[in-house]
C-alpha cells in the first residue's frame, strides 16, 4: 500500500481509468459481435448501420485512446473488408 498522499491518489485514479478502459473495450467488443451477427443474417441494411455504429465506437476508443489508432483503422479495414464481401 502507498504511504504517500500521492501515491494514494495516484492508485486511486489508475483503478478509476482501468474500470473505464475496461467498459470501453468490452463496448467494441459486443458491437463487433452485433456487426458480425448482422454480416451472418445477410440483410444490407442491418449490416450497414451495424457498421456505422462499430465504426463509431471504434473512432471514439481511439479518441480517448482506449485502442491505438492505427488499431481502430485495422479493425474498421477488415469490418469494411467484410461488408464488401458479404454485399458482392
Amino acid at each position: 500500500m502507498p504511504n504517500l498522499k500521492s501515491a494514494k491518489k495516484r492508485m486511486k485514479v489508475s483503478e478509476r481509468q482501468r474500470k473505464e478502459n475496461y467498459a470501453v473495450r468490452s463496448r467494441v467488443r459486443r458491437y463487433r459481435r452485433k456487426f458480425l451477427a448482422a454480416v451472418d443474417a445477410g440483410e444490407a441494411d442491418a449490416i450497414k448501420t451495424a457498421f456505422s455504429e462499430y465504426c463509431s465506437i471504434l473512432d471514439k476508443a481511439a479518441k480517448r485512446n482506449v485502442l491505438k489508432k492505427n488499431t481502430a483503422v485495422r479493425y474498421k479495414s477488415r469490418a469494411a473488408n467484410l461488408m464488401r464481401a458479404r454485399q458482392a
